[in-house]
């Protein structure tokens, strides 16, 4: 490793607006227990499903249907 380094000509990283940032949200325990038993037949963590999901319906425009009662 070096003592010093130059970083005159370094440039910004150009993908830093599409990294993940950690977030905490309050979700019910049945839904964390649906998407664990779903994302373990799928093969993949349960957190990287939800985004997956959450990610599918933003490319798409799904809205939630909300009736107040």
């Amino acid at each position: 490793m070096k003592k010093e380094y130059n970083f005159t000509n370094a440039k910004p990283n150009p993908y830093a607006a599409r990294l993940r940032r950690q977030i905490s949200i309050r979700l019910n325990v049945d839904t964390i227990e649906y998407f664990k038993k779903t994302a373990q037949d799928v093969g993949v963590p349960y957190q990287k499903l939800i985004n997956m999901y959450l990610s599918d319906c933003a490319a798409k425009g799904i809205k939630p249907t909300l009736v107040w009662k």
